[in-house]
C-alpha cells in the first residue's frame, strides 16, 4: 500500500488528494492542515465581509467530516509539518492544540503550504485594527472587528487585486475608504494606461487613494489609529487592511534543502516534482514555467493550483505520465463597476525582459451598438512584431469581459497569434456580441499594423510631440472637440478630409488620433494613399490618452470631512 503524505489543503493540496483517491482506492492518503479549514473559497472572503455572501458556510467546499467520509482520507487538521527528513523520508509533525511532535513516514510527499501574505517591519505593524487577509481565521478577526466596533474609515494598504475587492466591499459596509499604493498606479500587472481607466472610476465611487505613497508607521490614536506616509501626510483610520502582496511559503522546502527558484518559488519539473524525486510541490508556493516568454514566475491563482493538483496526483500513480505545461496567469477582478481582466505577459514586463513586442489599444461594446444596454470596453494586447504570435491582453470593461478574456487567453495557450484572434468564430446575437466582436476587432487592428498599413503612435509619445516637427491631427467632429482635444491639435473632421487635404503639411509627421482609433486609422489609410508617408494614428486614440494623462490619485477627499452620530459622513466646510 502506497502511503502518501499532503502538506495543505484548500485548492492545490485537496485537488492532490481527491483525485489520488479516484485513481487508487487502496492508498493511504494523509493530508495535513496547520488550521482548521482544509477546502474553502479564499477568493470568496472579501465579499463574505462585505455582505454579498451573507452565509459563512457558503465559503466551504468541503468540511475535513465531508471530505474524510467522501474519499476515505486520513485528515489531520491543526497539525502543522515542521520538517522533513528526507533521508529516512519522514516529516515533523506539530500539533497546535497540544504542542506534541510526531513523525510520519512517507513513499510520496506533496507540498501544498501556499503564500503567506506580506507584512514588513513598519513600526505598529502589530497593532490592533491592524489585519491581513487570506485564509477564514483572518476573515473571522475582521467580521468580529467590524462588528463589535463599527469602524468607519479603513485604510487599506496595498491596491492590487484583492485590495481593491475589499475596497468595494468596505465601502458597502458604508465605511469611507482610503487606499495607499507605493506604485504609480493600482494593480500593478496592468499596464499604466489601462490602470488609469481603473483610477478615474474609482473617483467616482468617492474612494480616496495615494500612489506613490507607502506607509512609515502606524500609532495608536485615541480609539482609532494614526497612518503616517512617507510623504509626511497622516491619515486617521479605525481599521487596516494590508493588502501588501504574498510570497511562496517556501521555508519548509529551504530548510529541507530542496532547490528554491529565483521567484523564492520552489523549483519543480514539467512534472511538479521538487530537486528530490519522491517530493512533489504546487500551488502558490512553486515557480511554474511562463510558457510565452519561457521565464519562470508564481502564479498566485486557484486555477492553476486545481489543475497542478489533478497532474500531481496522476504522476504519483503513474509515475510521471502527464507533463504540466505552464501557466499564463489569467485573472480577472470586479472593482466596483468596472470588471478588469488579464492574460499572458503585460508590455511593462516584455520591456523588462527585452522581448520585442508591439502593443495595440482598441475599444469596443459589450454587445450591438443598436441593442439598448450595450457598454464599453478597452482592450489592449501585446503581440511579436515578427510573426504576430500574441503575448499578452488586458481588458477594462463593464459586461462581457470575462467572456473576452477567456477568448484570448485561449488563444494565447495555443501558442496563437493575431491572425488567430481575427479568425475566432463566436456566438452572435446583438444581446450577446456583434458580428465583428471586440476580440476579432482587435486582432484586425494588430493584423493591420503588422501589414503595414498603419503604423501607430502611443499616448506617452504624444506627449513628446515636438510642434516643429509634428504636426497633431485631429478628426473627430466639432461637437466632440468642443467637450476637450490635445493641445495643439489641428482639427479637420474625417468626412471633410478628401477636401482639406492641402491644410496638412507633408513635411512633418502627422498624428493621427479620434476617439478610440478608427476615424484615425480611416484618415492614415486616406492619407498614405494620397502621397503622405509618415502617417501614425494615436492607438486607443483621445479615450485612452485622456485617462492616462488625468491627474490619477485621488487625495484628501475626506480632510475636510467629519462623522456625526448618525453615521453620516458630512464637511466642514459646508
Amino acid at each position: 500500500m502506497k502511503k502518501i503524505v499532503i502538506v495543505g489543503g484548500v485548492a492545490g493540496g485537496a485537488s492532490t488528494a481527491a483525485r489520488l483517491r479516484r485513481r487508487d482506492e487502496t492508498a493511504h492518503i494523509i493530508l495535513y492542515e496547520r488550521g482548521e479549514y482544509i477546502s474553502y473559497a479564499n477568493c470568496g472572503l472579501p465579499y463574505y465581509i462585505g455582505g454579498t455572501i451573507k452565509n459563512r458556510n457558503h465559503l466551504f467546499v468541503q468540511t475535513p467530516e465531508s471530505f474524510s467520509k467522501r474519499f476515505n482520507l486520513d485528515i489531520r487538521i491543526n497539525s502543522e509539518i515542521i520538517g522533513i527528513d528526507r533521508d529516512k523520508k519522514e516529516v515533523l509533525v506539530k500539533n497546535a492544540d497540544t504542542g506534541e511532535t510526531t513523525t510520519e513516514s512517507y513513499d510520496k510527499l506533496v507540498l501544498s503550504p501556499g503564500a503567506e501574505p506580506v507584512r514588513p517591519p513598519i513600526p505598529g505593524i502589530q497593532l490592533p485594527g491592524i489585519f491581513t487577509l487570506r485564509s477564514v481565521p483572518d476573515t473571522d478577526r475582521i467580521k468580529s472587528f467590524m462588528g463589535k466596533k463599527k469602524p468607519k474609515r479603513a485604510i487599506i494598504v496595498g491596491a492590487g487585486f484583492i485590495g481593491l475587492e475589499m475596497a468595494e466591499n468596505l465601502h458597502h459596509s458604508r465605511i469611507f475608504v482610503t487606499i495607499v499604493e507605493m506604485a504609480e498606479q493600482v494593480m500593478t500587472p496592468l499596464d499604466y494606461e489601462m490602470a488609469a481607466a481603473v483610477h478615474q472610476h474609482l473617483k467616482t465611487k468617492h474612494v480616496e487613494f495615494y500612489l506613490k505613497d507607502a506607509v512609515e508607521s502606524f500609532e495608536k490614536s485615541g480609539k482609532g489609529l494614526n497612518v503616517r506616509l512617507s510623504s509626511g501626510r497622516n491619515l486617521k483610520a479605525d481599521m487596516v487592511i494590508l493588502s501588501i502582496g504574498v510570497r511562496p511559503e517556501s521555508k519548509l522546502a529551504k530548510e529541507a534543502d530542496l532547490a528554491i527558484g529565483s521567484t523564492g518559488g520552489i523549483q519543480v519539473n514539467e512534472y511538479l516534482q521538487t530537486s528530490d524525486p519522491d517530493i512533489y510541490a504546487l500551488g502558490d508556493a512553486i515557480e511554474v514555467e511562463n510558457p510565452i516568454i519561457n521565464r519562470k514566475m508564481t502564479a498566485y491563482l486557484a486555477g492553476p493550483a486545481n489543475k497542478q493538483g489533478r497532474v500531481v496526483a496522476d504522476n504519483i500513480v503513474s509515475e510521471n505520465k502527464i507533463k504540466y505545461r505552464g501557466s499564463i496567469t489569467t485573472a480577472i477582478a470586479k472593482v466596483f463597476d468596472l470588471t478588469v481582466a488579464s492574460t499572458g505577459v503585460s508590455e511593462k514586463t516584455l520591456i523588462k525582459e527585452k522581448i520585442p513586442y508591439i502593443a495595440s489599444i482598441t475599444h469596443g461594446s459589450s454587445h450591438a451598438g443598436y441593442y439598448p444596454g450595450a457598454t464599453p470596453m478597452t482592450i489592449k494586447i501585446q503581440f511579436s512584431p515578427k510573426d504576430g504570435k500574441v503575448f499578452g491582453a488586458q481588458i477594462v470593461g463593464y459586461e462581457g469581459v470575462d467572456k473576452r478574456i477567456d477568448m484570448i487567453a485561449n488563444t494565447l495557450k495555443q501558442g496563437g497569434t493575431v491572425c488567430d484572434l481575427m479568425d475566432i468564430e463566436h456566438a452572435y446575437a446583438p444581446p450577446f456580441s456583434s458580428a465583428k466582436d471586440p476580440v476579432n476587432i482587435a486582432g484586425f487592428a494588430a493584423d493591420n499594423i503588422l501589414h503595414g498599413l498603419v503604423q501607430i503612435v502611443h499616448w506617452h509619445e504624444i506627449q513628446k510631440a515636438d510642434p516643429d516637427k509634428d504636426f497633431l491631427l485631429d478628426v473627430r467632429t466639432r461637437h466632440e472637440v468642443k467637450q476637450g482635444t490635445i493641445h495643439g491639435s489641428y482639427h479637420i473632421p474625417l468626412d471633410d478630409l478628401r477636401d482639406r487635404m492641402d491644410e496638412i503639411p507633408k513635411d512633418r509627421r502627422i498624428l493621427i488620433f479620434c476617439a478610440a482609433g478608427l476615424r484615425g486609422y480611416l484618415t492614415a489609410r486616406i492619407l498614405m494613399q494620397n502621397g503622405f508617408e509618415n502617417v501614425y494614428n494615436l492607438s486607443g486614440g483621445y479615450i485612452t490618452y485622456e485617462h492616462a494623462i488625468q491627474k490619477q490619485s485621488n487625495e484628501d477627499i475626506f480632510d475636510h470631512s467629519f462623522i456625526h452620530r448618525d453615521g453620516a459622513l458630512y464637511s466642514s466646510e459646508e
